[in-house]
């Protein structure tokens, strides 16, 4: 499996079997300061007028979330199957799945967990930052090395695009652990 290490942003990719005319670029920021937070941000460069942005309100847990423009992280601690999904909407609806494996278990994570979400757009770019707490994870998410994968659901007017860091397979699967290819280290020690 490729590794990459955090990059000042990070070109996601568009999967070879979905194109979109309307977004030019998702490219991705992510950083794990000193602390138990990770935060993600996502920013589309394109038509912003063709992307189905809802507005943002009240941030609350959502359902299916995938199936309309959502961006996700998924964490894993390294060398290990089980894994965390996130899924962060414009409208700041938000869910969290755990797995034991590869889509095994993916129950729903408790509602402690709620990321931070802010959104912002500009003329052709949209932004979104999620800022999550690792220790609601787990004590070992906060001090272990984790694998990423960030991908991205556009739904625009041409269509749905599926974007992510790589994609392993022949159709878009966000949940293929080869396409955690993002290696995070833990932070410094702060002793």
């Amino acid at each position: 499996m490729p590794v990459m290490t955090p990059a000042p942003w990070i070109d996601l990719r568009c999967h070879p079997s979905t194109h979109s005319d309307t977004v030019r670029a998702i490219q991705a920021f992510v950083r794990r300061p000193a602390s138990v937070d990770l935060q993600v941000t996502f920013r589309v460069d394109g038509d912003t007028r063709r992307i189905r942005i809802p507005s943002p309100g009240v941030p609350r847990i959502g359902a299916q979330l995938w199936r309309h423009t959502c961006f996700e992280a998924f964490i894993a601690v390294e060398g290990q199957s089980a894994y965390h999904e996130f899924n962060f909407a414009p409208s700041r609806e938000w869910a969290a799945y755990a797995f034991h494996g590869y889509r095994s278990g993916g129950f729903t994570v408790p509602e402690m967990i709620r990321p931070d979400i802010a959104v912002r757009s500009t003329g052709d770019r949209f932004e979104l930052d999620a800022l999550l707490r690792l220790d609601s994870l787990s004590a070992i998410h906060a001090r272990a090395a984790l694998r990423i994968g960030l991908s991205a659901v556009v739904e625009a007017s041409d269509g749905l695009s599926y974007w992510a860091i790589c994609h392993p397979g022949d159709k878009p699967d966000f949940h293929n652990a080869d396409g955690f290819a993002l290696l995070l280290e833990p932070p410094a020690s702060q002793w």
